[in-house]
């Protein structure tokens, strides 16, 4: 078996905990963790969290050589809650399926998939293969109206008031004097992950009057679940509802019907039991007094099971942007990032931080200060400096149990890619000609060697950075600017264009654009810099820019003179 506890990642220590609790609650089985989507909508990047994190456990189980089951639910038979904004096909018309499950919801005008679930879940599963992700998938509709937890909607009917019993714990009670409550507050993500569970009443499937019960019908008129359970009988299972939205009711056998579920603070403590789930973590919505993780604690002991160990996990952020929300469109989907960044990255961004810590996956320029960061990490672990719990989160994002996730052949820097398509606007002619005299001693012989990073730093730069930060390279040079230099500035000029040729590779040209304001200073190239010379390179490369892209700011001088081309500078700074 391999090293453990004593390991120093976060990783680890989790699956030390859950192998100990599989041994206790389940020994010679499987062990089981889970996660839980709802395809309401765009899945998001903070989604991402409530699979990577038990992913990467059981990764870490597997890799010990214990059998184990990644369980991901796919919440497809909870009801459509609201219109999502700004997703594309999407208009306030499909308001009018509201109270559907999301698999009889029409999917996004043009999509290619068969309902509303089935599209959302579809991105989603893609960029889950790319991220190398392993699981089980369950369709929670699949589930319910094949019958599979028809014991378990039975049971929960039958023992309705011990459950009603724990749930009055939580609810909100009238205030002396007959004052009104003032109304619990839920968090948003809290609301989407019960979705299936219930109309206008509180999330636990209560109402104001009568006699409670855990179980919402889906209409037989209308389709929707604005229904309310008005009786049953345990002895025969029969079971009356009325639909609030066309006043149909019906009776029907419980024993026989399948067309309906357990209300959501119930349906997951019950799943729970019947998977027999060891850890599965939750966000901080679900973690709150009075929420479905808290309250499921105990119900699930109604259904002899125990409630799963995990931690509580935190919101993920987007550079620039605020918290996600899966029922509003335009938030960045896993399938967003991996169109920018390589599968490795996104799965590093997850294992670095401990699950209750906080981050943000950068869109902006901050990508490529990460890549930075990677690629240094990288090369610590290639030369044996790398930490033990760095090289913990490094091996945990390049491959799995299962084998090393495909790769760029011939990693180059991420902001240099980015500088050069930038540049040639994608060119693959003019791409190739740059990289390769970025090391003349062993030049790239096909860009198949630099992709998918590549491609991934062409994506950046055309769907993330603005056209007014995009680098155009002047046509003509600016004489007028070129005419008000003084001997200095010519003389600076001429320096580099003399010494493009010796110089003409990534390093030679960042010797040489560093070393010209210090000749200028009478200083031998290789001097250290002073405070002063550190403002006199400045003023040296804002002139290079203005001479060279219009504006005093641009990609790296030494990629951007690569790109260029020597003849070209040499027509661009001839002074």
């Amino acid at each position: 078996m391999a090293q453990s506890s004593t390991e120093t990642d976060w990783v680890s220590r989790f699956a030390d905990e859950v192998i100990a609790e599989a041994e206790r609650r389940a020994p010679g089985k499987p062990v089981v963790v889970a996660s839980g989507l709802s395809p309401s909508g765009p899945i998001h990047l903070g989604n991402l969290r409530e699979v990577m994190t038990p992913h990467l456990v059981a990764d870490e189980i597997r890799r010990r050589g214990i059998e184990v089951r990644h369980v991901l639910s796919w919440d497809d038979y909870d009801r459509y809650r609201k219109v999502p904004n700004g997703v594309e096909g999407v208009d306030p018309s499909w308001a009018e399926h509201i109270g559907k499950p999301l698999t009889a919801v029409p999917a996004p005008a043009g999509s290619a998939h068969g309902s509303w679930a089935e599209h959302f879940k579809a991105a989603m599963v893609e960029a889950l293969a790319e991220l190398g992700v392993e699981y089980d998938p369950i369709s929670q509709t699949e589930q319910y109206t094949s019958g599979v937890y028809r014991e378990q909607v039975l049971f929960a009917m039958k023992h309705r008031a011990d459950i009603d019993a724990i749930l009055d714990q939580y609810r909100t009670k009238q205030k002396p004097g007959g004052k009104k409550p003032q109304q619990k507050q839920v968090d948003e993500a809290e609301l989407e992950a019960a979705e299936g569970s219930g109309a206008a009443a509180e999330d636990d499937g209560s109402t104001s009057e009568g006699e409670y019960f855990p179980y919402k019908p889906y209409c037989g008129e209308c389709g929707k679940d604005f229904t309310k359970v008005t009786s049953y009988d345990d002895e025969t299972t029969e079971l009356t509802y009325v639909c609030a939205e066309d006043q149909f009711t019906e009776t029907v056998k419980l024993s026989e019907f399948n067309r309906g579920k357990l209300v959501w603070k119930v349906d997951w403590p019950m799943r729970w039991a019947y998977e027999g789930v060891i850890f599965e973590p939750s966000g901080v919505d679900h973690s709150s007094p009075g929420s479905s993780f808290q309250v499921g604690g105990q119900i699930v002991h109604i259904f002899g099971g125990e409630q799963p160990i995990g931690p509580m996990y935190a919101f993920v952020g987007i550079s620039g942007m605020a918290k996600m929300s899966s029922s509003k469109g335009g938030v960045p989907t896993p399938a967003d990032a991996l169109k920018i960044m390589e599968p490795q990255l996104l799965r590093w961004l997850y294992a670095r931080r401990r699950p209750n810590q906080s981050f943000k996956i950068a869109f902006d320029q901050e990508i490529q200060r990460l890549y930075d960061e990677w690629d240094k990490l990288e090369s610590k672990v290639t030369d044996g400096s790398v930490l033990p719990a760095d090289a913990a989160a490094h091996t945990r994002a390049v491959r799995t149990a299962a084998g090393e996730l495909p790769r760029t052949p011939r990693p180059m820097p991420y902001r240099t890619l980015a500088s050069v398509v930038d540049i040639t606007a994608g060119h693959d002619e003019q791409t190739l000609r740059i990289l390769s005299d970025l090391d003349p001693t062993t030049p790239l012989t096909s860009l198949d060697e630099v992709r998918p990073r590549l491609d991934r730093a062409e994506n950046w730069i055309t769907t993330q950075v603005p056209a007014d930060q995009r680098t155009l390279v002047r046509d003509d040079a600016d004489t007028e600017l070129l005419s008000s230099l003084d001997a200095e500035g010519r003389e600076s000029l001429r320096l580099l264009v003399d010494g493009l040729d010796s110089h003409w590779s990534l390093d030679g040209l960042t010797t040489l654009v560093y070393g010209v304001p210090k000749v200028m200073a009478g200083l031998e190239p290789d001097a250290k810099p002073t405070p002063e010379l550190k403002v006199a390179q400045r003023t040296f490369f804002a002139l290079l820019y203005r001479l060279l892209v219009t504006r005093e700011t641009g990609p790296r001088l030494p990629t951007l003179l690569l790109a260029v081309g020597a003849d070209r500078v040499r027509k661009l700074l001839a002074a």
